[in-house]
């Protein structure tokens, strides 16, 4: 009696079982997107961008004590832009807004390729972690307000580069966030 041709066929539906519920296993998840995939990033800010240019954590921070910071008050446009092009530099020409006109110091500031411009010092950011930034361009960008600035709503900004064009983003005002400390 040979028992050879037994194992091998016992053997081989074994091994067609064992593929089988891998498959199946398998399929399960298949085609699903995960969780994060659609989470949102724990920042304050809008994101946006054009071309090359990424626009991250976009915010006003302003202190609103009462209904409105009225006409004539400034308050901070914070945000980080990130050059994605590993070639070619661009630059940040200009911002406007529907709640006032914004100033940025330096004037145009240049945006080399693959790094970033961070524009004001947002809140809680030690000086130890800015100077790790050290290759990243650094800027400030205020805003004099022609119209009251209220807590919870947000106002269109637009972005224009030399290069990506214009990025028009709805920024969110900060609640809470003090001014920066002296150093």
């Amino acid at each position: 009696m040979n028992l050879f041709p037994t194992r091998a066929s016992a053997f081989g539906g074994g091994l067609v079982a064992c593929v089988l519920i891998a498959a199946t296993l398998t399929g399960c998840s298949a085609g699903q997107q995960s969780q994060t995939s659609i989470q949102e990033s724990a920042v304050n800010g809008a994101s946006g961008g054009v071309g090359t240019i990424a626009l991250r954590d976009v915010r006003i921070r302003a202190q609103v004590t009462g209904a409105a910071l009225q006409p004539g008050e400034s308050v901070d446009l914070l945000f980080v832009a990130v050059n994605e092009s590993d070639t070619d530099n661009d630059r940040l020409v200009g911002i406007t807004s529907d709640i006032g006109p914004v100033t940025l110091t330096p004037v145009n500031p240049e945006i080399p390729a693959a790094r970033s411009l961070i524009v004001g010092k947002p809140d809680g950011v030690e000086a130890d972690a800015m100077q790790a930034l050290s290759t990243a361009v650094k800027a400030n960008a205020t805003v004099k307000l022609t119209k009251p600035l209220a807590s919870a709503l947000t106002y269109h900004f637009v972005f224009a580069f030399e290069r990506a064009g214009q990025a028009a983003i709805d920024v969110p005002v900060t609640a809470g966030d003090a001014a920066p400390r002296a150093q």
